[in-house]
């Protein structure tokens, strides 16, 4: 009884696997044939009610202004003086300069 019951199980399971895997071929058609992604992506749609602070994320020449004028002004700062809190004493040097005093306080150690 054993066999005839195993043999019967059989075809009931790779019927049932065939149907899963034609499911799965019918879906994957279904959205391979008439799924239509958007054309701009929402990060390059127009600037609308953006915060004055967001402005620069709108567009990417937006984007490229915003990170250009960043790379300019940290340049700037690697290569000048300034005061970054005065009460407190904090100055802002350029690297080759902080590096010259940093070896002169730890080498002299």
């Amino acid at each position: 009884m054993s066999d005839s019951s195993a043999s019967g199980a059989r075809p009931v399971s790779l019927i049932t696997t065939l149907f899963i895997l034609a499911l799965f071929a019918g879906f994957l058609f279904v959205v391979r044939y008439f799924y239509v992604p958007t054309v701009a992506a929402p990060q390059n749609a127009a600037a609308e009610n953006l915060p004055k602070e967001l402005e620069w994320k709108a567009t990417p020449a937006s984007r490229k202004a915003a990170l250009g004028a960043l790379r300019e002004k940290q340049a700037k700062q690697a290569v000048s003086y300034a005061w970054v809190d005065q009460k407190k004493g904090v100055v802002q040097l350029p690297i080759e300069r902080a590096i010259e005093l940093t070896a002169q306080q730890y080498g002299a150690k």
